[in-house]
């Protein structure tokens, strides 16, 4: 019974955190990220959003080691720039290394930040840490099973402690 009810406050209390992030509505910027994670819509969000006038590029990180449909995203012929690279590390936070690199070498204000709902918050964290700039975020939206909600309840609130001892 105890455990029961602090299951259901941790719920309700991450509730806005997981479930509900703040995001943002698409607005001109300097590029797109897309955050690595599921092929849940995002990449297909970002190309979109390029393809409609949002930003001359499209970044996709890239920790796969052999993902065709990323492959294929990474050498299609587009109208706008598409550039793809690997995290070092592998995270959110090697995501966040690479942005400030290359933000901060074009001179970049403003990028638009493709990931999955519960990731939002934390990644907004994360990628703050990195760069200055203004980071707007935007959710594909995908349905998640009570499971998936559920690991990735778990999930992000352990990214989440880790995030708060380490900097970019």
């Amino acid at each position: 019974m105890v455990l029961a009810a602090v299951l259901a406050v941790a719920v309700t209390a991450l509730w806005p955190v997981y479930v509900r992030p703040r995001t943002d509505e698409p607005a001109p910027a300097d590029a797109i990220l897309v955050l690595g994670g599921a092929h849940d819509g995002r990449e297909q969000l970002a190309l979109r959003l390029a393809h409609e006038g949002y930003a001359p590029r499209v970044l996709i990180s890239d920790p796969y080691e052999h993902s065709v449909m990323i492959n294929r995203i990474c050498h299609g012929g587009y109208s706008f720039e598409v550039s793809c690279f690997d995290p070092a590390p592998r995270t959110t936070r090697g995501e966040g290394r690479e942005l400030a690199r290359l933000a901060d070498a074009a001179g970049w204000r403003r990028v638009i930040v493709v990931t999955f709902t519960p990731h939002i918050s934390r990644a907004r964290y994360i990628l703050q840490k990195c760069w200055p700039g203004e980071l707007l975020f935007v959710d594909p939206r995908p349905h998640l099973s009570p499971a998936r909600w559920a690991y990735d309840y778990l999930y992000q609130s352990v990214g989440y402690l880790k995030a708060a001892f380490e900097d970019c």
